[in-house]
């Protein structure tokens, strides 16, 4: 055959995820590149998923998604948010929160819209939008802070702008996004007029005493912006495939309409499972935080001990070095040289920005620290042993 294909994937590289994840396996490496946890979640909630399987019925649910979970995403809303959502016409279940990005882009998009990025970003969402006939514009998020600077913003829109795109906490970064960075791109979208896709898949795991805010509760936000959330990564259940959309019911409508010819629908039995997380009391989410941010802790006093400068990480289960800190300046040769030497992987930070985006930085690296504390700790000692420590 000699017909092309879509070049938009065809001439994309490899993902960096299988691409790690696969010399992990060859080299019998600790794999703290890919983020998904090592241990699965709540036993109730995996329980309520076998019931609902055994009980059936095992057939197609609403496109929308079942009343029980678009509910249960309501509620969680109000009581977490403040927000006061109707669950039938403002909620929308998705087949993960990549799915629903897609359902976004395509149900927002035509040709040759354009979409704000803030770079790093999370490697689905440009090819989503080109995908999707968009030309993506890039704001730059200066290391080692990563702060959104209004001026940048502003300078990347213009008449042709329809979105912006924000992740907090952010993936690879583990930034949280700060009131007076919500207030500029906020700011940004009134005067512009522009709908902003929030995903906030890692909203639970925010660290150190502060709170999640989403962009939908600042003024004039609660018609433009589209919240995009994670059973996988609220409950440790990557596996699952379950996300949930919260926006204004015009949003909702269209996204619906998109997500239909993306996915049509997702398993009735796992979105009963997902409502039955969603109920879960306080404790469950405060666990859930608390557990992961003692992880970062050990973690993070390991690869100091190893010799490694880390930038701050304010949530998500991803932490940032300066591979600097310890002699190396080429994150994707540093990632291939751990992974086949000290035997433990990561990925290049330098991945998460466009192909087209040539002054990337090189300097750092993402570890996924969502592990067992007993891998963190071998890991640890593997990086130590190999570069010396300290």
């Amino acid at each position: 055959m000699t017909r092309s294909f879509n070049p938009v994937y065809s001439d994309r590289a490899e993902s960096i995820f299988p691409t790690m994840s696969k010399l992990a396996r060859k080299v019998g490496a600790i794999n703290l590149g890919q983020g998904f946890p090592d241990e699965d979640g709540p036993l109730a909630i995996r329980e309520a998923a076998a019931q609902a399987i055994i009980d059936g019925p095992n057939q197609y649910v609403p496109v929308e998604g079942t009343p029980e979970l678009r509910e249960a995403v309501a509620r969680d809303n109000k009581r977490f948010y403040g927000l006061d959502i109707d669950p039938m016409s403002e909620t929308l279940v998705v087949s993960g929160a990549t799915e629903g990005l897609a359902a976004a882009f395509q149900g927002l998009l035509v040709p040759g819209d354009e979409a704000v990025l803030l770079a790093p970003f999370y490697e689905s969402y440009a090819p989503q939008i080109e995908a999707a006939g968009g030309v993506i514009r890039f704001v730059d998020l200066e290391p080692p802070s990563w702060r959104l600077d209004a001026k940048a913003l502003e300078a990347a829109i213009t008449a042709k702008t329809k979105l912006i795109v924000i992740n907090t906490p952010h993936n690879p970064l583990g930034k949280v996004m700060s009131m007076a960075e919500l207030e500029i791109v906020a700011d940004a979208a009134r005067r512009h007029d522009l709908y902003v896709v929030c995903d906030e898949v890692y909203e639970r795991l925010v660290f150190d005493g502060e709170r999640h805010v989403p962009l939908m509760t600042l003024p004039g936000m609660r018609e433009r912006a589209i919240r995009i959330g994670s059973a996988g990564k609220s409950f440790s259940l990557t596996g699952f495939r379950i996300g949930y959309v919260t926006a204004s019911a015009p949003l909702i409508t269209a996204l619906m309409k998109a997500h239909t010819h993306l996915a049509y629908t997702s398993p009735g039995a796992i979105e009963t499972a997902v409502a039955a997380g969603l109920n879960l009391g306080d404790d469950y989410f405060e666990n859930f935080a608390a557990d992961m941010q003692g992880k970062r802790d050990l973690f993070a006093s390991g690869l100091a001990a190893a010799g490694f400068e880390t930038l701050a990480c304010e949530g998500t289960y991803f932490i940032t070095v300066d591979i600097r800190s310890v002699g190396r300046d080429d994150d994707t040769a540093f990632c291939k040289e751990i992974t086949e030497k000290a035997k433990v992987a990561a990925v290049p930070i330098s991945a998460f920005y466009h192909p087209s985006q040539t002054g990337a930085p090189r300097y750092y690296a993402r570890f996924c620290f969502c592990k067992r504390p007993d891998v963190l700790e071998e890991a640890s000692r593997r990086l130590k042993a190999y570069f010396g420590g300290r």
